[in-house]
């Protein structure tokens, strides 16, 4: 199996729409650092599990300076993002988003979702 891995940071805002009192139910910004793991039993015609360029287009071009609310169908929550960056890749098993220091998401494809 081979694993590549590609790591970006993408300034954006978002607001949370919680079920309780919360600052972040306000408009606010992130430097968010997303990185994202993706796997292939076998490398493609190029030699490689995917183009990394492809993760920075999808992702990086898609949220950069954006406003999450409006570029997502979701509550913008990290876990979302995460769930959300995985499905926008087909080799993504994994994303790991952090929105700030020490608050990271992961989220990691089931074997049978893949």
């Amino acid at each position: 199996m081979y694993y590549v891995q590609k790591t970006m940071e993408i300034a954006g805002c978002h607001r949370l729409n919680l079920s309780y009192p919360s600052k972040c139910s306000s408009l606010h910004g992130h430097n968010w650092i997303i990185t994202v793991y993706c796997k292939a039993p076998t490398l493609n015609a190029d030699g490689m599990v995917f183009d990394f360029t492809r993760a920075k287009e999808k992702i990086h071009g898609y949220l950069d300076h954006g406003n999450f609310n409006e570029l997502l169908p979701f509550n913008p929550t990290a876990e979302n993002i995460a769930k959300w960056v995985t499905d926008q890749i087909p080799e993504c098993y994994k994303a790991m988003v952090q929105e700030s220091e020490g608050n990271i998401a992961i989220y990691e494809v089931e074997d049978s979702e893949q």
